[in-house]
């Protein structure tokens, strides 16, 4: 029993000092630079064959939950958590990210005239408009792997009337090797270019 009372005195003792460094601790971290790692585009989309159709196409924006509106990793060690890998981040924040690989996938197909985030004129032929809802690597139930998951949902809209001409929903998963940060990201680039190209197919048919 007393040496239960000593040790929980020396515990005891040492908190503030414990405190002081976590505070310390934390607002080096804050001010300490992330990682940035950014997905590209696949380099494997089919091009077209003829010439590009004459039309434009606006990728607007992608809409998403808040814990995705971010630039840093999410990783759900459960269905309802959300966390972030630590020192690392992407190079722009999800939705801005996602709108990016779709403008390059677009690109990549020679399929239009223009693409881009803003229409040359006064409106497109076409936009985008995109939900992101999984964009993220979730633990697996041993602890030592993840599943990385990418799904959003795209709904074309014909600008002279504002009519949905054509919708898909996009999803791919790849699983990683362990759960250090590398894997977890290489999961990532996979799962990307999956889902990328499925896009590029789809949207050269839809058009």
């Amino acid at each position: 029993m007393k040496k239960t009372l000593v040790r929980l005195g020396l515990v005891l003792v040492a908190l503030p000092l414990l405190t002081s460094c976590a505070a310390i601790s934390a607002l080096s971290s804050a001010t300490q630079p992330l990682d940035v790692y950014e997905l590209r585009a696949p380099g494997d989309i089919v091009s077209s064959d003829g010439r590009a159709a004459a039309q434009d196409v606006i990728v607007e924006l992608p809409t998403t939950s808040g814990a995705l509106a971010t630039d840093r990793i999410m990783i759900r060690p459960n269905t309802l958590q959300a966390q972030y890998l630590p020192d690392v981040r992407w190079s722009e924040p999800t939705p801005v990210m996602v709108q990016t690989l779709m403008l390059r996938s677009i690109e990549a197909t020679g399929r239009v005239r223009y693409v881009g985030r803003t229409p040359l004129g006064t409106s497109g032929d076409f936009a985008l408009v995109t939900e992101v809802i999984d964009f993220q690597a979730e633990l697996s139930p041993d602890e030592e792997t993840t599943i990385v998951r990418i799904k959003f949902l795209v709904r074309m809209v014909r600008e002279r009337d504002a009519r949905i001409v054509a919708s898909r929903t996009f999803d791919a998963s790849a699983a990683s090797t362990s759960t250090e940060t590398a894997a977890i990201l290489e999961a990532f680039s996979s799962a990307s270019d999956q889902v990328f190209v499925e896009f590029a197919n789809w949207l050269r048919t839809a058009l």
